[in-house]
């Protein structure tokens, strides 16, 4: 009796799957306020030079006055005349005039990191980056050596740490020390909770909890959190409000329990049968103490009849020595970096469309709702394979479009229609994005699911800091990161057709039997198509009987 049976008599989608979905929209509040936070703690609004003759000046009246100066940012004035100002010769810019956005001072107003000193926001977020490195392969190898629930903790609790210790620092040093310990959970506290509820979810119901829960969570907090930063004024307060939250993950312990599937990869038997049963319990469901004993004999002899074959022990590394395995992670290896830097583009590319950048980014954050739908509409219909091929595919043609849009109309007498399609080109990412995560999940072995998961996304985080080259682009020719973009996402797409269905098939739980998972099965084959070839072929065969 294998692990699918024994919880299904548990129960695969009672109160005790409600409450760790709850628990898991809860980390994706908190995954979203943190991953926010690094673009709004060095957000830097339009600013100039100050001046004497500046002090008692609006904002538009200053604009208007460096309006014929080129370099208006940095340019020191000797003085004003008639309305204009003059260049001074000589003179270097110690304090600036900001249009602040709402009000919201980040560090960058507070220490005045601009001009000369406008590299430093990206030091920081450099170091945040190499946190990113770090952690995900750390606590992606703890997960798999000491669990997924402690890990967790760990990871949520390091990230909140970060925040909180950043909004007290007032120097270079300390904030790139500070952002390199904010950075070891980002994305590590969504994926292990992820891991968590994908193991416990019966299969029929994966798709719904997890992409409705994550749209509804996660849309809230990425909507909310530039209101909550307009709403405080300041980079510091919102840090506390991003970070404190997060201690709310000390009570998982006491609501869920650790992975049975783990669990029984790590022959920790007893401990996996307590798990179920308390799963049981909570479900209100009575399972006989001999399921569970038939239910480890089961395992007990699988275990033995693999270490008769192999003496090796699941490793990441164990899925480059077998050539479908090899095939499968390196075409996820490289389906990450597609999508992750897909994805990072399209959300930080939020500045002069027309539109005050908090709110164009709250705004088109509305996306992840219709993204899980849509995920959660079609992903049980037309398989994961349709899906992660499907999305890429149609994403990649929206940002083609955006992209000359925003090259051939003015931002300022557009700013509805860029918005409109700015939103269109994160849906795109984002069903992508959330379903390739499914997807990469259920190809990996459970055995080494937490390390394989968690190099995914590693390699995927590396690829985001090419995000400001790609952007970069755009002073070339403005539609140049698009269609760059776009084409990653073409290519991505026809990646897709490379790797197994897995719909409704029994998952690999070692990597013996991630090797021979969906052998023989064609790169262009589909659920939705499959089936029906096989009604034609059972109506053909009835009618020849007559």
């Amino acid at each position: 009796m294998d692990f699918d049976r024994v919880l299904d008599k548990c129960g695969s989608f009672g109160r005790f799957q409600f409450v760790i979905l709850i628990l898991y929209g809860y980390t994706n509040v908190l995954s979203s306020l943190h991953y926010f936070s690094q673009t709004l703690v060095t957000f830097t609004p339009e600013h100039w030079c100050s001046h004497d003759d500046l002090r008692e000046l609006s904002v538009a009246e200053v604009r208007s006055i460096y309006a014929n100066i080129t370099h208006s940012s940095c340019t020191v004035l000797s003085e004003v005349v008639n309305g204009s100002g003059i260049a001074a010769d000589e003179g270097i810019c110690s304090d600036w005039i900001f249009d602040y956005e709402s009000d919201y001072k980040s560090i960058t107003t507070e220490l005045k990191w601009v001009c000369d000193q406008a590299h430093l926001p990206a030091v920081g977020q450099s170091f945040f980056f190499m946190g990113c490195v770090v952690g995900t392969i750390s606590f992606g190898f703890l997960s798999d050596h000491i669990g997924r629930l402690p890990t967790l903790l760990m990871s949520t609790l390091s990230g909140a740490l970060g925040d909180f210790l950043t909004s007290f620092v007032n120097s270079l040093p300390g904030f790139a020390a500070c952002r390199f310990v904010s950075g070891l959970s980002t994305d590590t506290m969504y994926y292990l909770m992820y891991i968590l509820v994908f193991e416990y979810l019966s299969p029929k119901r994966r798709t719904f909890g997890l992409n409705i829960i994550l749209a509804v969570f996660y849309c809230f907090g990425l909507m909310t959190s530039p209101w909550a930063a307009i709403w405080i004024g300041n980079w510091r307060q919102y840090l506390w409000l991003a970070s404190l939250p997060a201690l709310g993950v000390l009570a998982y312990p006491l609501l869920i329990c650790e992975s049975a599937q783990w669990l029984l990869t790590k022959k920790k038997y007893d401990r996996a049968v307590d798990c179920l049963k308390k799963v049981a319990k909570f479900n209100g469901r009575k399972v006989e103490d001999s399921v569970f004993d038939e239910f480890v004999k089961h395992y007990r002899e699988k275990m033995n009849e693999e270490e008769k074959i192999t003496k090796q022990v699941d490793t990441f590394m164990g899925m480059f020595r077998t050539p479908r395995l090899r095939r499968f992670t390196l075409t996820l290896l490289l389906k990450s970096v597609i999508i992750t830097l897909s994805y990072d583009v399209i959300n930080r590319n939020m500045e002069g469309l027309g539109t005050s950048p908090f709110k164009l980014f709250s705004f088109t954050s509305c996306v992840y709702l219709p993204a899980g739908f849509i995920i959660l509409l079609l992903q049980n219909r037309i398989g994961r394979k349709g899906m992660a091929c499907g999305a890429l595919f149609v994403g990649a043609i929206i940002t083609t479009v955006t992209g000359f849009l925003i090259a051939f109309l003015n931002p300022n007498e557009n700013a509805l229609l860029l918005a409109i399609m700015v939103g269109l080109g994160r849906f795109g990412t984002t069903v992508s994005y959330d379903a390739e995560i499914q997807y990469a999940a259920e190809i990996i072995p459970t055995s080494v699911r937490g390390r394989a998961v968690s190099n995914i996304h590693v390699v995927g985080l590396a690829s985001s800091s090419l995000s400001f080259y790609v952007i970069y682009m755009a002073q070339f020719y403005k539609p140049l990161p698009s269609i760059f973009i776009s084409c990653l996402m073409f290519f991505g797409s026809g990646l897709c057709l490379t790797l197994p269905e897995t719909l409704h098939k029994k998952l690999p739980e070692n990597l013996a039997d991630g090797e021979r998972f969906a052998m023989n099965e064609s790169c262009f084959y589909f659920p939705c198509f499959h089936k029906r070839r096989e009604s034609l072929t059972q109506t053909a065969d009835y009618k020849s009987e007559f």
